[in-house]
């Protein structure tokens, strides 16, 4: 019989499957592949590809030798299967011991050894030893086959034990393929097809975006595995991707950054580039200079992403012990939407190319990107559910807490949700359906997904009181910083904010950023205890005072009339002026001053600030950057001249200032920064300019007096460089040549060039470099050595001066909350600077504010955003109102549709929140009292997410404005009644009318 064609069986393995953990049925499974002499599609194990086993394809498979050295091999034996009609055995490859279940008379039936030849997963012992048996006659086959039977068992058993114990974890991963034939077969053959073969399918990246290219079988050659089944690299992988499974690994490799197996597969696909298999697992790549971008990308689409560098360098590893083995690396950074913090994802874009649009593929910041953390507790003495939210803005260092009761709509919890418009939310596993609706609804209600919420489920322990203040005195209790936090002031936080501070902690230290926590100064309360108006969430939402109702845009709300601010920090402070009206008459009277000299003056000296405000970086962000230590160099060098620039500007203004500016506020704001400025100074002037903007530590500090350890490395250096130098007179006397120089090429230095007709005088232990037609290039023996000290002080040089960079982040992070404070007063001025140009440009005028007057009197108001979107057509109607405590102090709109009711009463309330954020309102007059809160309910709309009704929704929203508002308050109620029928609906809004009238606030 001829012997038959070996069939590769290629064994191709999924780093997914093996991140995504052991598939529970595998491991039933029994291996079994069927041996075709026409093999058809291989079937991906996505379902979704079909690759060809032919060699048209043209590419080579990948294939890997399973070695079984000093290995037994497993029994195999034959098992009778009836067929229909046929009483003829049919023998089947099974595993199993010495004798159980074989064919009568306890031997192989020789067709079947002839064909267990070509099986290409198997091992080489095996091989030969069914070569040997087959080639001996079919009388003596019987005898000879039970004695190979006793020598394959053990072999092929510890054969497969020794793939399970090769490849951690895929012992159960094997994907096996069984084809159907038809009953007419050739029995004999039809046994064949029954044999095993240990098969895995590469799964394939069957993922819309990422393109893949799969590699078919080859048949020319059997498959084979080594004992090391992954790559060195890949197993270095692996390691790192168990300890990050739920992260998107970025590792690099040289010039580039690779994504491997599902990770590749998803960045593929949200990065538009090509997935491709290499070895063993699916592959892309990024270059290491677009690394900025592509990590934005992957995070503004809801990803966790992880930086994996090498720790190494080459020339210290050539002169290491482990030379021969891998590059180490690990995981130096970690990002998501509310920790974008550090080099790798804060290049530095030059003003020009910002405004040229030449960063446009950059993902930019969002105004704010806090990370908020809720905990949920039920008081039992209290009988009511007690929420508690911390948030911290790691970029900026900002801190927001607050703990208050809440019902089951989750109102209150709305509310804050969108007056502090987190990126991202960290929240217990075991989270209550009602918040993990509303949590759904505020991500849905993005019309873009790089908008939407991204929401990170913690363990529930790490939100239990007793853990979480186990965190906290342990943070707490080892705080040398200036200016932090004491232990005692932290305790005394309401248990449901204690929750969320422990977790929020153990989250922020994978990423390096829990250093904004220990500061006393960034802790700000968000309940309206503070000072500031009650606006609820409707309010907000109805009112449009941060976004529009019809994209969820900026556009048309009453932040966009009043942002004319220069600067992104101005930007981040106008919103919580917005968000947030004050309440006490004083204050409200020290920005309207400032405000109305700002319109009415002159004076160059404010034109002067507001050209300096301009063009300004995120000073902000900048200094919060460096005070976590992961600034670079070109940010550093344009945060700290922006400062130092701004430090003596204003230092020169002071004269002017304290002659022509008559506003308590602008004078302290602008008298006090100079000083606080003064630190940059110091800081400036150590720097090399040059090498700064290059990112060059090695030459970044111009005087060295304050670095002993790179002034030693630095002498180092330049003690070999002399000995290199000087050796040319020894390559000048050799080669006759006195005015023979080094030559550098390709990165290569200190080369001796010879031309090619007089390399006979060149020295036998001379080693070539490199060469050309005309020339070839050389190194001494005495170059090499010299050269190889040189590159490795060079590099011990550039850890010495990472060190010494990061030390020098720390000295300035000592000046980080007087820096902080005078960005705030240049804040503050952007935003008055904002709000008197609105005021000019609008035509407003400056209400009058009386604490004790509850009273809402308007002379020809207007409607701020839609008197804006009209222009100068001017046909927006000015309308009066007046509502007064001992008089009138209900009004009932009535009229047509598309009359303008709705734009009426939100004027009303828009012109009372402008009032009390400090700006002029547009109206010819308005005298004003001080309201506690602005409570709405608008429009007729149901809550999907939330499972209420249109008629739930409204009277939900009721019944709390009815519970929570007071006599100072301003409560709009807009068709209210709309969700039911009509004499239901007349009958709630004349019950909630004369609620309000006589028994809420008569007496």
């Amino acid at each position: 019989m001829p012997k038959s064609a070996k069939k590769p069986c290629t064994t191709q393995t999924s780093i997914s499957r093996y991140f995504g953990g052991l598939s529970s049925s595998s491991s039933s499974s029994r291996p079994q592949c069927g041996i075709k002499p026409n093999p058809a599609e291989h079937r991906l194990s996505r379902g979704k590809l079909k690759l060809s086993s032919s060699d048209e394809d043209g590419l080579p498979s990948k294939r890997t030798k399973l070695a079984v050295k000093d290995r037994q091999v497993e029994d195999v034996q034959c098992e009778p299967r009836p067929s229909q009609g046929d009483k003829e055995a049919k023998p089947t490859l099974s595993r199993g011991g010495g004798g159980g279940g074989g064919v009568k008379g306890g031997g192989l039936c020789s067709s079947t050894l002839e064909k267990l030849k070509g099986f290409s997963c198997m091992a080489d012992p095996f091989l030969r030893a069914i070569q040997d048996e087959t080639k001996m006659d079919d009388s003596s086959s019987s005898s000879k086959i039970s004695n190979t039977r006793s020598f394959v068992s053990p072999s092929f058993r510890d054969s497969h034990q020794q793939i399970s114990n090769t490849l951690p974890g895929t012992e159960k991963e094997w994907d096996y393929e069984t084809q159907d034939h038809k009953e007419e077969e050739d029995p004999e053959l039809a046994a064949t097809n029954q044999g095993f073969c240990l098969s895995k399918i590469t799964r394939s990246a069957g993922r819309d975006g990422g393109k893949v290219a799969e590699s078919p079988s080859d048949s020319s050659a059997p498959c084979r595995r080594s004992r090391s089944t992954y790559t060195p690299l890949e197993q270095q992988v692996m390691e790192l991707k168990q300890q990050q499974k739920d992260v998107l690994l970025a590792v690099e490799c040289g010039y580039k950054y690779r994504f491997f197996g599902e990770d590749a597969e998803i960045a593929a696909k949200e990065l538009n580039i090509t997935c491709h298999l290499d070895h063993n697992f699916m592959t892309c790549s990024i270059p290491t200079h677009r690394l900025f971008v592509h990590v934005r990308r992957l995070v503004s689409h809801g990803h966790k992403v992880g930086v994996v560098k090498q720790t190494e360098t080459s020339a210290l590893k050539a002169s290491g012990t482990n030379r021969n083995a891998l590059f180490t690396r690990q995981l130096s950074a970690l990002y998501t939407k509310s920790t974008l913090v550090g080099e790798d994802v804060n290049p530095v874009c030059r003003v020009a190319d910002v405004e040229e649009r030449g960063c446009a593929d950059v993902v930019s910041d969002p105004p704010d990107s806090f990370l908020l953390c809720i905990s949920e507790s039920w008081d039992k003495v209290k009988k009511q559910l007690s929420v508690g939210v911390v948030a911290v803005q790691p970029s900026t260092g900002d801190v927001l807490l607050d703990c208050f009761p809440d019902g089951p709509s989750r109102s209150e919890l709305e509310s804050r949700i969108l007056r502090i418009n987190p990126v991202e939310v960290l929240v217990p596993s075991d989270l209550s359906e009602q918040t993990s609706k509303l949590l759904l609804s505020i991500a849905n209600a993005s019309a873009q997904t790089d908008d939407r919420i991204r929401v990170e489920r913690r363990d529930s322990a790490e939100f239990e009181f007793t853990s979480a203040m186990n965190t906290v005195v342990k943070f707490y209790c080892h705080t040398p910083e200036k200016d932090s936090r004491s232990l005692s002031s932290v305790a005394s936080f309401d248990s449901p904010v204690i929750c969320c501070l422990g977790p929020l902690i153990q989250y922020l230290q994978e990423f390096n950023l829990e250093r904004v926590l220990r500061n006393e100064s960034s802790f700000r309360h968000l309940s309206s205890e503070s000072g500031g108006m009650k606006l609820s969430a409707a309010t907000l939402r109805n009112l449009e005072i941060l976004n529009n109702q019809t994209d969820g845009s900026v556009r048309g709300s009453l932040l966009w009339v009043l942002d004319h601010t220069r600067t992104p920090f101005g930007r981040r402070l106008l919103r919580k002026w917005v968000s947030q009206p004050l309440t006490e008459p004083q204050c409200i009277a020290e920005r309207q001053d400032a405000v109305q000299e700002m319109m009415e003056s002159d004076s160059i000296t404010l034109n002067s600030i507001r050209s300096l405000l301009s063009h300004l970086p995120d000073l902000e962000r900048g200094i919060c950057s460096i005070y976590h230590g992961k600034s670079s160099t070109q940010e550093f060098f344009l945060i700290c001249s922006s400062l130092s620039r701004l430090g003596l500007e204003l230092q020169a203004l002071l004269p002017a200032v304290q002659l022509q500016i008559r506003s308590s506020l602008l004078r302290s704001l602008l008298l006090d920064t100079p000083d606080l400025l003064a630190p940059a100074h110091g800081f400036l002037k150590v720097l090399n300019e040059k090498a700064a903007k290059l990112g060059n530590k090695t030459e970044l500090f111009s005087d060295l007096s304050g670095f002993p350890m790179l002034q030693e490395r630095m002498s180092q250096i330049q003690s070999v460089l002399a000995e290199i130098q000087a050796h040319r007179k020894d390559v000048r006397l050799v080669l006759k040549a006195p005015a023979l120089d080094y030559v550098t090429v390709s990165g290569q230095e200190f080369l001796i060039e010879v031309k090619n007709s007089s390399s006979s005088i060149v020295p036998p232990d001379w080693v070539k470099i490199s060469s050309t037609k005309t020339v070839s290039r050389y190194h001494s023996p005495f170059l090499v050595e010299r050269y190889k000290k040189l590159q490795q002080l060079r590099e011990q040089l550039l850890l010495d001066c990472q060190r010494e960079w990061t030390r020098f982040l720390d000295q300035f992070g000592e000046h980080y909350h007087t820096m902080k404070r005078a960005i705030s007063h240049l804040a503050t001025t952007d935003c008055l600077l904002s709000l008197a140009e609105v005021a000019k440009q609008g035509n407003y005028c400056r209400p009058k504010v009386c604490e004790n007057n509850h009273q809402i009197i308007i002379t020809d108001g207007r409607h701020p955003a839609i008197d804006l979107l009209m222009g100068e057509h001017s046909q927006y109607v000015p309308n009066h109102t007046i509502l007064q405590r001992d008089g009138k102090r209900t009004m009932i709109i009535t009229g047509p549709n598309m009359g303008g009711k709705s734009s009426y009463i939100r004027q009303v309330a828009l012109i009372c929140v402008m009032a009390q954020i400090g700006s002029y309102v547009p109206a010819c007059e308005a005298c004003l009292g001080v309201l506690d809160g602005i409570y709405t309910r608008m429009g007729a709309s149901d809550n999907i997410f939330k499972g209420r009704s249109t008629f739930m929704e409204e009277l939900t929203e009721a019944s709390e404005i009815i519970s929570q508002a007071t006599e100072r308050s301003l409560v709009i109620l807009d068709e209210l009644g709309r969700g039911t029928s009509t004499h239901d609906g007349i009958a709630i809004a004349y019950a909630t009318l004369e609620y309000f009238i006589k028994d809420r606030f008569m007496g």
